[in-house]
């Protein structure tokens, strides 16, 4: 079943509550993701992609995975 930009938000907004979370695509398969957090701060951005994985729990695990692509973008606020 195709995962939904609604549905990777709900998974984003457990793991960072206080966030600025923007995610956009439509094809079930390939998104994008913005998540703007003060707990990336001072943490380089491969830590910080994979504490936006940890949260997605699993969704893009191998070719089972719900999600197949997901171009993401991890700042702390300015």
């Amino acid at each position: 079943m195709p995962i939904t930009a609604h549905e990777i938000e709900t998974l984003l907004r457990e793991g960072f509550p206080d966030a600025q979370i923007t995610v956009q695509g439509d094809d079930g398969a390939h998104f994008a993701a913005e998540v703007v957090d003060a707990s990336f701060a001072g943490k380089n951005r491969v830590q910080q992609q994979r504490s936006v994985y940890a949260a997605l729990k699993g969704k893009m695990d191998g070719s089972n995975g719900d999600l197949h692509a997901l171009a993401l973008t991890t700042k702390a606020p300015s």
